[in-house]
């Protein structure tokens, strides 16, 4: 059956619909993770409306059991729950998992009459919620650990381990200021950036790290502590705990196309200098990916 990932939403901050951002796309956050039968999704962005769409079309009407994460509850990975079609029909049931009970009282807010028309106690589907006990939960055959990182407001990364394989989630999550050299990146900026175990131990040996590397270089010195990281230092993260490949993520809403391809090929050129075979490319929108 294997283990699938597939990008419905890779932007960052504010959907970016346009000319500018067709290749990469204009959704925020949303990624769908198949182990076999059992369907994740890691995020509800913009894109959780396509994917909606799109499994109701594939499942042909028969029933589904979708697992949902959040790595935090910021506009951009929640703002297409209340447009999620499966949460509409009473033959689905929706599992949301989470670290603690906030989720629900963050997910259900955004829907009140202020700020959006149907309430969440009008949804059809049969909705509970799961606590991820000290961090740790298992999905049918699915190993999940959740992590802490550093971001405004506090976020999780979360890592999936299904067959022997492992995909590692970790967006919005600022590692710039865990480099052991805080002088480095400025000085010798050549050089690996060596990065403290305990942010390296949760993505560890993984097959796909899908991490935030919102920021070109210039650009994270104009936005230091807005929570996200260089394009280049997610790199030294990648190489430093042993993936195999590194999907960059959380495109800033100001890069057009080429200016996200031409982060991804500095990020690329960087991994080849260090001397690693770490596969790295730009999430894009509607890619799929077999793991392993």
């Amino acid at each position: 059956m294997g283990l699938f990932v597939k990008f419905w939403g890779t932007r960052g901050s504010i959907p970016t619909p346009g000319p500018r951002t067709q290749r990469y796309g204009g959704n925020t956050s949303c990624v769908e993770i198949r182990a076999g039968e059992t369907l994740i999704v890691c995020d509800g962005g913009t894109g959780l409306r396509e994917l909606g769409i799109d499994l109701e079309r594939r499942f042909e009407g028969r029933p589904m059991t979708i697992h949902l994460f959040f790595s935090h509850p910021h506009w951009d990975h929640i703002q297409g729950f209340p447009f999620f079609d499966p949460a509409y029909e009473p033959r689905h049931q929706l599992v949301i998992h989470g670290v603690d009970q906030s989720l629900y009282q963050l997910l259900s807010g955004q829907m009140q009459s202020a700020y959006f028309p149907v309430n969440f106690a009008e949804l059809k589907a049969q909705i509970r919620f799961e606590l991820l006990e000290n961090g740790h939960g298992r999905v049918d055959d699915v190993d999940v650990h959740a992590f802490a990182q550093r971001h405004p407001g506090g976020s999780i990364g979360l890592s999936f381990t299904y067959q022997g394989k492992k995909v590692v989630y970790a967006t919005d999550n600022e590692i710039d200021p865990l480099v052991m050299d805080p002088a480095q990146p400025k000085a010798r900026p050549a050089e690996l950036r060596a990065l403290p175990e305990k942010l390296l131990a949760p993505a560890r040996g993984a097959d796909l790290l899908i991490a935030d590397g919102q920021y070109q270089d210039a650009e994270y010195e104009r936005k230091v502590g807005w929570g996200h990281s260089r394009a280049t230092t997610a790199v030294d993260l990648a190489i430093q705990c042993g993936a195999k490949q590194l999907a960059l993520f959380h495109h800033d809403p100001m890069q057009s196309d080429p200016e996200v391809e031409g982060k991804i090929a500095a990020c690329a050129a960087r991994a080849k200098q260090l001397g690693s075979n770490l596969a790295v490319f730009g999430a894009r929108e509607g890619v799929e990916i077999k793991v392993g």
